[in-house]
């Protein structure tokens, strides 16, 4: 039976990282930053990435990595979730990581093992397979548009699906525009992408390409789980301790039968969802054959549950809830958004039901 209990170093990694985030990212710190042009935190992901190591986890030893598992960053997610902290390392660190390796790109691997390159799949932050390529590549010249791609304001290289294959391109070339979106979330805002005649290195022939961005994609969307699950504790933990320390009427207000059951039913929900999240990070770790099914349950549950975690904080903390000057509404913004990453919990059930050999749900 597998064992889904945190490990010591799995711990030691996570005090670590809260330890960090706590100091250097503050919940009003992450609000501030909202309200300007920078919203990401440059020098906060230099610490993570090349101080701390976390860049490198999934990467082998033998490539310049810590040679860690999909489990040690399923616990970093945990604690950015945790912290809304607008840092990359979804985008860099798994997602374009695990491109990589599946193309064994050893220059690009040992930059991002080293934190001195961040890197992005130029992909619809929606997007749950490779799909067809909206880049077309003409020799080493790129042109075309991708939408709404996570991560790719703070990226030096991106790695760009095409007619030809998987290229990396520099950000800084040429021809390349990225134009930020008016976005949900503001801690991890979204980038319109444009390629004009812009130069790429190819790192893949397209059949390789087409399996590394669904394996980027697959890993994303069972290490995204853990990200909600963070957004949910701290949901959780914020409703509780609000209901142990508000007053109205004379009374706490934690001492009222119908907010106890609410709190209650938050917390079934976050356990259960931590369950299932590490599971899919456990397969993601692992190379399961039942990453597909793990995955499919992790968006089809977690996500939900991380957002009406947060709709139940947002009501249970009455008028200080919806206030901006409160950091309810930038949990609430992440949950939403990251309940529409790679697929809606609607289309995980219909490509879980395919997996089970169910019928699909009804739309």
């Amino acid at each position: 039976m597998t064992d889904l209990l945190y490990s010591d170093v799995e711990e030691q990694l996570r005090a670590s990282v809260r330890s960090l985030l706590r100091d250097r990212s503050p919940w009003a710190g992450v609000l501030a930053r909202t309200e300007t042009a920078d919203t990401y935190d440059a020098e906060l992901w230099k610490t993570m990435a090349a101080d701390l190591g976390l860049a490198a986890l999934l990467i082998p030893e033998s490539s310049g990595g810590a040679g860690a598992t999909a489990r040690e960053a399923a616990v970093v997610l945990e604690e950015i979730g945790s912290a809304v902290a607008p840092v990359p390392f979804l985008g860099s660190a798994v997602v374009a990581t695990t491109a990589l390796l599946h193309c064994g790109d050893a220059e690009l691997l040992l930059a991002l093992a080293s934190g001195s390159l961040t890197a992005a799949l130029a992909v619809p932050f929606s997007s749950r397979t490779h799909g067809s390529s909206s880049v077309n590549a003409d020799g080493d010249r790129l042109s075309g548009r991708v939408t709404s791609v996570a991560d790719a304001l703070p990226a030096d290289v991106l790695l760009v699906p095409t007619n030809a294959g998987l290229f990396a391109v520099d950000v800084a070339a040429d021809g390349v525009t990225v134009a930020p979106v008016v976005s949900l979330d503001q801690t991890r805002q979204l980038a319109d992408v444009t390629f004009d005649g812009a130069i790429g290195r190819r790192v893949a022939d397209h059949d390789v390409a087409a399996v590394a961005v669904d394996a980027a994609l697959l890993a994303g969307a069972a290490l995204l789980s853990s990200e909600q699950v963070g957004i949910a504790a701290w949901c959780m933990d914020a409703t509780v301790e609000h209901l142990k320390t508000r007053f109205q009427f004379g009374r706490l207000i934690g001492s009222y039968h119908a907010l106890k059951h609410r709190a209650a039913d938050m917390w079934v929900d976050v356990t259960q969802a931590r369950a299932v999240a590490r599971y899919a990070a456990d397969c993601v770790a692992t190379n399961s054959d039942d990453l597909p099914t793990a995955a499919a349950v992790a968006q089809s549950f977690v996500g939900p549950v991380a957002v009406r975690t947060a709709e139940e904080c947002l009501q249970l903390h009455g008028g200080i809830g919806f206030t901006w000057e409160y950091p309810i509404h930038l949990y609430l913004k992440r949950a939403k958004s990251d309940s529409l990453a790679f697929g809606t919990a609607a289309a995980h059930r219909t490509d879980l039901a395919a997996l089970v050999d169910l019928a699909p749900p009804a739309q």
